[in-house]
């Protein structure tokens, strides 16, 4: 696999007309694992309903609720390996709490969770989350996203899973 093949599998296990459509899966992890450096790597995002991500992190994290995104890195060098987890309920939910488009809150969610299996750690300190913040606002903002802070006191990272 050369240093900048990407092979993305997406996964729906559950079915909602608003769903994000491969190519823009594809767009947003593209866009995510290229924001410093060009890599590649094997992912898989995979769409969840909230039972399923309960459960998921409930096993994995201890916390028995479902979440926004979850991610599972593998491999992190010379290619990035690994799996996110979206749970679509909860996007929904939080995207219409605050005033958000659907595509822009799963947009924001995969580019997160894509931070992360890039080494990206906003639980190591404010310096960490500062700085995640930042990458995330460039990479959607090239996306021809908005900032998904606008409007807030500070950062949303407290709020999504790792």
């Amino acid at each position: 696999m050369s240093n900048r093949r990407l092979n993305l599998s997406v996964q729906y296990a559950c079915h909602k007309a608003a769903l994000p459509v491969r190519p823009q899966i594809r767009r947003w992890v593209r866009a995510a694992l290229d924001i410093d450096r060009a890599c590649g790597g094997q992912i898989t995002v995979r769409f969840v309903d909230a039972e399923e991500g309960q459960s998921l992190n409930r096993d994995y994290r201890g916390k028995d609720y479902a979440t926004n995104v979850l991610s599972f890195c593998y491999e992190a060098e010379p290619l990035i390996c690994g799996d996110l987890v979206v749970c679509v309920p909860v996007v929904e939910r939080e995207a219409a709490e605050q005033g958000k488009s659907t595509e822009a809150h799963f947009a924001h969610l995969v580019v997160h969770g894509i931070l992360h299996l890039r080494g990206d750690d906003h639980e190591a300190g404010k310096k960490q989350a500062r700085a995640m913040e930042e990458r995330e606002r460039a990479v959607l903002a090239a996306l021809g996203y908005a900032d998904p802070y606008s409007g807030e006191k500070q950062g949303l990272t407290s709020s999504l899973a790792t």
